[in-house]
């Protein structure tokens, strides 16, 4: 495990839960709003998981869950061993991906609780947001994997609204995609472009009209 990061404490990552977070070093996608760039590198030796371990059994009873967040965490060959020795120590164990790779989700879906799955458009125009060919193939492939698991660990579906590659149209069809696959809920997250050298850059969310044709069709539920 290539360990970037440790938050100790987080009400946000994990919905219901008092949780903390495992941040993941290494993702083959290049988004350009992600707010952690410095994770996209695949870089080695950085926190012993025997180090995140010790923290962790000193929260037994303080903390709910662990997310293992990223970067990619599915990129982490020992993942699932990972999982297993955190679950051990009675935590509910919450996954952030963007499904990056299917096989391995697969393996680790049956030791998860809750999944935050990050669908980035259509699965057709991954590449814009991604930068890497045939990204959406492989998406795609994880979010038919998710949902095979549907009756046995909670999820959620969200989309970072990049106006610059996601237009209202992109929206509608994911909307309706995500209905026909029995989604019932859809968060839209507002995209923030982070510079160091500058202030933030907050993205438009689609208006109120538009908001109002998506809840047509699925729950939408705005997170900024």
């Amino acid at each position: 495990m290539e360990i970037a990061a440790i938050q100790h404490f987080s009400l946000l990552d994990y919905p219901g839960k008092i949780s903390a977070i495992i941040f993941t070093q290494g993702c083959p996608f290049r988004c350009a709003y992600c707010h952690n760039s410095e994770l996209q590198p695949v870089l080695t030796g950085r926190i012993p998981f025997t180090e995140v371990l010790a923290f962790l059994q000193t929260r037994v009873g303080l903390l709910e869950g662990v997310v293992f967040s990223g970067g990619e965490p599915l990129m982490q060959q020992d993942l699932y061993n990972a999982i297993v020795q955190v679950k051990n120590l009675g935590f509910d164990i919450g996954l952030h991906t963007s499904g990056a790779s299917p096989s391995q989700l697969k393996k680790v879906l049956s030791v998860v609780d809750w999944v935050g799955f990050d669908m980035k458009t259509t699965f057709e125009n991954y590449e814009a947001i991604t930068k890497v060919p045939n990204s959406g193939t492989f998406a795609k492939k994880s979010f038919d994997t998710l949902l095979q698991y549907r009756d046995t660990i909670n999820f959620e579906i969200r989309t970072t609204v990049d106006s610059r590659y996601i237009s209202f149209n992109d929206l509608m069809q994911i909307a309706n995609f995500l209905k026909e696959n029995d989604v019932d809920e859809w968060i839209l997250q507002q995209c923030i472009l982070r510079h160091e050298a500058q202030e933030d850059v907050y993205l438009p969310l689609p208006s109120d009209a538009e908001i109002d044709a998506l809840k047509k069709v699925i729950d939408v539920k705005i997170r900024t």
